[in-house]
């Protein structure tokens, strides 16, 4: 490393935050990046400390320790090279990943870990300004072609490496633009749209096809699809929410998140919602059940809208401030997290179970809830049994309570009815390691795959099943 002491000569700092007051007011991105200096030494905090425990940490195996010393000497368009050799999308995952790689940093045991995101969305952001990432379209193709059905971070991974390779590559998306999640789950306020449609141009111009409104066993035909291409790979999310089934779950005010959140994007692009169907949290009381990051996002989104309070409820006991024995380093730490949005005002609960909601005329009013008693953790299963603490039966006067309790898998009915392709266990779509369904030439990657899970896990995913599908193409015949 060119510093060799670098991580103790300099502290931890991370990039500049807009006051939660004033951010609260607008739905853009409220972050600035650090001046180039400063990153140099965030890039010097980097350990010459052997084994990169990062990479052991990064499901894209993330050369990092190259890409933060190219970046102390200076060499920012080597270090883009190094960041985009395991990574498609650097722009996304350095502002909405949490950073697995930071809690395996071997600095980390001890001392504030290298600050390794902020590093990463700096060095593509100066690739973007330099106007180093240009288009590079394959030298020559190989007359295969592949339908990739879903638009969100894995099919766009797998798209683009299979465009890299040759193939022809078409992504059919059902909704009106690209990106899936990140274009209308996850809000503006991380992730602003013209970032996706930047990259989705550079693919474009690459000469990956993009098919919008196209919805794979509704408005088009899986028959049609299977006819017209070689290789099929199903990229389509894990959409399934987990539902409430509970007494006044069917009042008009009680909703899914990812009912919730994609009207909101589709406002911030100008798009009217019909009044008729139409949610806000303006000059309302406001319960997100669920503490995970779609919880937190519920949470911003409810406060920029206006809501008079939020309160986020959890079903799970508050996680330790530290980690526990248990739970050792390089392990991602299970530990108490505070988001951005819970920086701008909510109130947080835990062991908290809803038993029904209440209404008048088919309005909600309010939420009826228990405190729950979690015991010790059985050493078979790793669960820690609950029970309802007697007494504590409480209620909140409520207008919107939004579901934020995970996903169950892929939608089954359409697309994957239609193909008859097997399911495991859980109700996601069966492959072998090869990441192929129970039919030929049709593969499946991402969350519809492996389940809900993280933007960088999904394009690990994505990666890993272009270079199956590229083998199954370019095979012997």
């Amino acid at each position: 490393m060119g510093e060799i002491k670098g991580f103790i000569k300099y502290p931890r700092k991370n990039y500049d935050k807009e006051p939660a007051k004033l951010r609260k007011q607008h739905w853009e991105e409220f972050i600035s990046l650090l001046p180039e200096e400063e990153l140099r030494m965030q890039g010097a905090r980097c350990m010459d400390c052997g084994t990169p425990f990062c990479q052991f940490g990064c499901p894209i195996d993330s050369i990092i320790p190259d890409w933060n010393d190219l970046v102390y000497r200076g060499q920012w368009q080597e270090a883009l090279k190094r960041l985009i050799k395991t990574n498609n999308f650097p722009e996304f995952t350095g502002r909405l990943c949490p950073a697995l790689c930071e809690n395996s940093c071997v600095l980390a045991i001890n001392r504030p870990a290298v600050a390794i995101k902020n590093i990463e969305i700096s060095i593509v952001e100066k690739g973007y300004e330099m106007g180093w990432l240009k288009p590079q379209p394959p030298s020559q193709r190989t007359g295969k072609t592949v339908a990739i059905i879903g638009s969100g971070p894995s099919g766009l991974a797998c798209a683009d490496q299979l465009n890299k390779a040759g193939h022809t590559v078409t992504v059919f998306e059902k909704n009106e633009d690209i990106g899936g999640i990140l274009t209308f789950g996850i809000p503006s306020f991380k992730l602003e749209k013209w970032i996706v449609q930047r990259r989705v141009k550079l693919m474009e111009d690459e000469g990956v096809i993009f098919k919008t409104n196209t919805h794979v066993g509704k408005n088009i035909s899986t028959q049609e699809i299977k006819n017209k291409y070689d290789a099929i790979v199903l990229t389509g999310g894990a959409e399934e929410p987990r539902d409430l089934p509970i007494r006044g779950g069917e009042l008009k005010g009680v909703y899914q998140a990812m009912f919730y959140l994609p009207q909101q994007n589709r406002r911030n692009k100008g798009q009217d919602i019909n009044p008729e169907i139409s949610v806000t949290a303006k000059d309302k009381r406001v319960v997100i059940l669920g503490g995970g990051d779609t919880g937190a996002d519920c949470v911003g989104t409810a406060n920029r809208q206006g809501a008079i309070w939020v309160k986020q409820f959890e079903l799970l006991p508050k996680p330790p401030k530290e980690r526990t024995p248990d739970n050792p380093w390089p392990q991602w730490a299970l530990i108490e997290r505070t988001s951005t949005s819970h920086e701008e005002g909510v109130e947080c609960d835990f062991c908290i179970m809803t038993k029904r909601l209440s209404g008048k005329n088919g309005k909600l009013q309010k939420l009826h809830a228990v405190r729950l008693e979690f015991g010790p953790k059985d050493p078979q299963t790793g669960r820690r049994p609950m029970e309802e603490i007697p007494g504590s039966e409480f209620e909140v006067e409520c207008d919107l309570v939004i579901l934020a309790m995970g996903f169950l898998g892929p939608v089954k009915k359409g697309m994957l009815e239609e193909l008859k392709v097997e399911l495991d266990g859980r109700g996601n779509v069966k492959t072998d390691k090869n990441y192929m369904t129970s039919i030929k030439g049709i593969f499946a990657a991402g969350d519809m795959r492996r389940g809900q899970s993280l933007v960088v896990w999904a394009i690990n995913e994505g990666r890993n099943a272009a270079i199956a599908v590229n083998k199954w193409l370019m095979r012997s015949p």
